[in-house]
């Protein structure tokens, strides 16, 4: 009691020392150290001296008035209060820099006085600041442009480090040490374990020191006469058990042995327990650390934060069932299921009438408990579907579950889902019967009745379609699988009179009907196989809601909507409808023809052509498309008929006289060609028939001819640069360069923006090894064609071709600033570059060029150089998608089948080549155009295309 007592006067005399301002903020005013007179001395960084007013300034030699603190705090005042009025100072727009009235007192009408002032600066400010961020936003922009920092400079280096390898990382060298190699690497005192050897010798010696070597001193000593040495005269020192008897040798072995057995002790005492049991598995350690591995990541005191939140809402709320679904799952995320499981079982005790609490307590127990939640639930929710079908779910056996649902059907006859459950469990038979009776408890599900007239026969799925409308006059599915039904026995001529009636039906019932989900419907009888109903469908409601002006555009694209659904059909149906409506409108018949020679048969195609021409005798490529189908199929005769016809119902059309010449060539009837030719050439003369004249002769070998007709050719049409370009190339193939090139320059003297006439002649002149004129050529087209990539790319290839690379890439530059949106400038600008900029390039590239079909196929080919196959087909397989006609990119893409691919692959790409005809394409035309090649199928020129082709790139 005394010492307790003691501590407390001890206690209290020391808060009666404590001062009773101590902890309390400081007055206004107040220096501390002021009053003693402790003035201190002022630095650079105080904002101002602690000193009074009379102490003396630290200038001993001070003029009198500056003596004191005081006399300069007035003098500064002073000059403070004194305005500049200086002229210097005066502006002619806002006057004196300073404030006249400064030095008046502020009142309250100034301080409301400025507020008003400022309100207004606020609210004109706001008026004027979009327009200023947008000048300041620019100017940024500009700035940045001018000056850019340093991350945008080297962003394309960095986009690089990209491509750099682990190896060649590590392989950078280090930033070199400027220290000498001493400092660089010091020596470290090296530690070298005692051998056995050197104990047993020493033992054996059994030499004693009296004195201590200084080196031994210095470095601690490994032989001392001090107790406790490795080597001592006191007993203890060598022991009797680590000797070998009779020896004085030191016996390794047996110290090894006592280690062993010392680690042995160890080990046996922490895995002993007293009873004898051993407390460590070792063989299920492991798992059972893992075991003990919290699931949730996240806080530990969000999980306290959550328990305690809960706690509060059950507490408050006991029946609120998501506050015991909350906190079971709370407890389930944190590892901890059984208090889950307690809590949503005490849960069902306050909530027994919830349905979600007993699903989530048969969710968290195990199987054979989870079933005593259920039944326990079942008891409480005797119509809760939820739950039965819960129970069912919990059973493995199906008998079980058949139980299960059927005892659950007693209770809730009326759910619809529970009939499905059960009748996806049953036989046929047995569904069948469980559907009827289904039908009679749930007559308003439309998808019982339609299972049920699924299973019947067609006499009683009528009867059960009949009755199905009768209870829900409102649904069109049911009308759908009548029609369907109808067409699957043979009665097709019904289904028209089922869908019109359907229409009919629901229209009186106060149904809208909604043409998308009908066309939706019919596309799905497409898919079935029930062509007549989805015909039918379209049929009744292609019309619906659609103003008689959008009619075909509207028409149009649902059928090629249908088409990229894969309803065929449906867009034949479609077309048929539309056909009917326009008749004489050639784009509809041209669509449709279209779509028949994609995806119909040849007969469909020719039945439609010949409808087509019927309606619309004056569309030509409707003539030429039914001819060329004739032709294609081997039947020459029909196709002349067809041109014939075609020749009554358009006298002197140049696109049937060069259809009739091309079918007479092309299966070598070179005379009837001729007089054709002839013949068009005195009755419809024109460019394009004196060029067909030209070639034919060309292509026969009969140059001279074709030489008198060129010249009588260009007397006429003089301003047609591919009468220039054939003379020229005739003369080329003679080997009279200088006619060739008289050719060529009397050409772009009338045709001076005809690219290929001067790509011709700069190349005849570099043919010629003039390359300082080919590059003349090129220069003086670019005048007068600027903004022109082909032209450019020329130039760019010329000085590759000689060699001069570094001028290749100037004037790439120069061409992606002229043309900074040209693909295949862009495509070129990729290959220009060394194998670790290509990437990059090509990102740049796809940038500017997004879609275009060149720079695309540059990057297939990026992929094909790094052998990334997937990648490469796949952007080959993009580029033949965004432009069918160019027939590099099919020609590359097959080359790259030819080495990566199957047979399969191979031949899917050249089949698709022969289909879309591709006519472009640099090198495609070198080959497609060239004489030797001229009766070549579009097949065998892909193969001799990619036989030229090589992998340089």
């Amino acid at each position: 009691m005394s010492g307790s007592g003691g501590a407390v006067s001890l206690t209290g005399g020391l808060n009666k020392k404590k001062k009773p301002f101590l902890g309390m903020p400081a007055p206004l005013g107040y220096v501390p150290g002021l009053g003693r007179g402790a003035t201190g001395f002022t630095t650079r960084s105080d904002i101002g001296p602690a000193r009074d007013a009379n102490d003396p300034v630290d200038d001993r030699h001070a003029p009198p008035g500056k003596r004191t603190v005081g006399d300069q705090m007035k003098k500064n005042q002073a000059d403070d209060d004194d305005e500049d009025l200086n002229d210097t100072n005066y502006d002619e727009f806002n006057g004196y820099a300073g404030s006249l009235f400064s030095s008046g007192p502020y009142e309250k009408d100034d301080e409301e006085a400025d507020a008003i002032y400022a309100a207004l600066d606020k609210r004109m400010d706001e008026r004027r600041k979009e327009r200023r961020e947008q000048r300041e936003k620019e100017e940024i922009e500009k700035y940045r442009m001018e000056r850019p920092k340093i991350q945008q400079q080297f962003s394309d280096l960095k986009r690089k480090l990209a491509e750099v390898s682990e190896e060649e990382w590590l392989s950078i060298p280090e930033v070199g040490d400027a220290r000498n190699k001493r400092q660089r690497n010091p020596r470290y005192e090296k530690l070298t374990p005692v051998p056995d050897s050197f104990f047993a010798k020493h033992l054996q010696t059994g030499d004693n020191h009296t004195s201590v070597d200084p080196r031994q001193g210095q470095f601690g000593g490994l032989n001392t006469p001090f107790p406790g040495g490795l080597n001592t005269p006191y007993p203890g020192g060598m022991t009797p058990g680590l000797m070998t008897p009779g020896t004085g040798d030191l016996d390794m072995r047996k110290i090894g042995q006592a280690r062993n057995t010392l680690m042995d002790m160890r080990l046996s005492q922490v895995s002993d327990s007293v009873s004898g049991q051993t407390v460590v598995d070792p063989k299920g350690y492991l798992t059972d650390l893992n075991s003990m591995i919290p699931t949730y990541g996240g806080d530990i005191s969000d999980i306290k934060k959550a328990r305690l939140l809960l706690k509060s809402v059950r507490e408050t709320n006991p029946h609120h069932p998501p506050a015991w679904i909350a906190s079971a799952r709370l407890e389930e995320v944190t590892g901890k299921l059984q208090v889950a499981r307690n809590l949503i079982m005490k849960g069902t005790e306050m909530c027994h009438k919830s349905e979600d609490v007993w699903l989530e307590a048969a969710r968290l127990q195990p199987g054979d408990t989870a079933k005593a939640v259920v039944a326990q639930a079942v008891r409480h929710l005797p119509q809760s579907v939820r739950i039965y079908i819960r129970a069912a779910e919990l059973e493995t056996d199906v008998r079980a579950k058949k139980r299960v649902l059927r005892k659950a059907l007693e209770n809730v006859s009326k759910s619809v889902r529970l009939w499905k459950t059960a009748v996806e469990l049953e036989e046929p038979e047995d569904a069948r019967i469980m559907l009827s009776r289904a039908v009679e408890c749930c007559p308003t599900s439309v998808e019982l009745w339609l299972a049920l007239a699924r299973l019947e026969t067609y006499e009683n799925a009528r009867r059960v379609l009949n009755k199905a409308r009768e209870n829900i006059p409102t649904d069109r599915h049911i009308w759908i699988t009548a029609a369907k039904l109808e067409e699957a026995n043979g009665n097709t001529q019904m289904v028209e009179k089922i869908i019109d009636r359907a229409i009919t039906s629901l229209r009186a019932n106060g149904v809208e009907i909604n043409r998308e989900q009908w066309i939706q419907d019919s596309e799905e009888c497409d898919k079935a196989g029930s062509v007549a109903t989805c015909q039918a469908v379209i049929r009744a409601v292609i019309g619906i809601g659609i103003e008689e002006e959008d009619c075909k555009h509207t028409w149009m694209e649902d059928a090629e909507s249908c088409v990229a659904h894969g309803a065929l059909e449906c867009a034949r149906a479609i077309y048929a409808h539309a056909l009917q409506q326009f008749p004489s409108k050639k784009s509809v018949w041209l669509r449709a023809a279209y779509f028949e020679k994609n995806h119909g048969t040849r007969e469909s195609l020719e039945a439609l052509l010949q409808r087509a021409v019927a309606h619309c005798p004056k569309a030509e490529v409707l003539w030429l498309m039914g001819a060329k189908s004739k032709w294609l199929a081997g039947d020459v005769p029909a196709a002349r008929s067809i041109l014939a016809l075609a020749f009554q119902a358009n006298p002197n059309s140049e696109e049937i006289w060069l259809a009739a010449v091309k079918l007479e060539s092309e299966n070598n009837e070179y005379e009837r060609a001729r007089r054709l030719l002839a013949k068009a050439r005195s009755s419809a003369p024109t460019a394009r028939v004196f060029m067909k004249s030209v070639k034919l002769e060309w292509v026969l070998g009969n140059i001279e001819a074709a030489q008198e007709l060129c010249t009588e050719a260009l007397k006429h049409y003089e301003d047609f640069p591919k009468l220039w370009m054939m003379r020229g190339q005739i003369e080329e193939q003679s080997g009279n360069m200088d006619k060739a090139r008289e050719a060529y320059n009397q050409g772009l003297k009338k045709c001076p923006h005809s690219m290929p006439l001067w790509l011709l002649l700069s190349r005849l002149e570099e043919k010629a090894g003039q390359l300082t004129r080919a590059r003349a050529i090129l220069e003086k087209s670019r005048l007068k064609n600027p903004q022109n990539p082909d032209l450019w790319l020329e130039s760019v290839r010329l000085e590759y071709r000689a060699g001069l690379k570094n001028i290749a890439n100037t004037l790439m530059a120069k061409a992606l600033q002229e043309c900074p949106s040209s693909g295949i400038l862009w495509a070129e600008a990729v290959f220009l570059e060394a194998r670790p900029q290509r990437k990059t390039k090509s990102v740049d590239a796809l940038k500017k060029c997004e879609h275009d079909p060149h720079v695309l196929l540059a990057v297939a080919k990026l992929f094909w150089s790094e052998r990334k196959i997937t990648k490469a087909r796949e952007w080959f397989q993009r580029t033949v998608k965004i432009e069918p006609d160019l027939g590099d990119a099919w020609a590359l893409f097959y080359k790259f089948e030819l080495q990566h691919g199957t047979e399969e692959q191979q031949e899917e790409v050249r089949k698709r080549c022969e289909n879309v005809e591709p006519r472009h394409g640099e090198l495609w035309c070198a080959e497609s155009k060239h004489i030797l090649n001229w009766q070549k199928k579009i097949g065998e020129i892909l193969v001799q295309v990619a036989a030229k082709i090589k992998n340089t790139f």
